[in-house]
């Protein structure tokens, strides 16, 4: 089964306290197959770089593919 690695945008009340403690109304968490995995963060690119990480560890897990 290949996972799904996404990058998904939280909005107010979403917010965890101590982003919003810091006057961010909006933050990017990574998803693994849905979930969230790890922390907030206050700014995408921080979360795409996250991603990246995530798949590369991922594809360094996999079995290689005949494809």
């Amino acid at each position: 089964m290949q996972s799904k690695v996404d990058v998904a945008v939280m909005i107010g009340s979403g917010v965890p306290a101590s982003l919003r403690a810091q006057g961010q109304s909006v933050c990017w968490v990574v998803l693994l197959n849905g979930e969230r995995r790890g922390t907030a963060f206050s700014r995408r690119d921080e979360a795409e770089e996250c991603k990246a990480a995530w798949l590369a560890q991922l594809s360094a897990e996999a079995p290689d593919s005949l494809h």
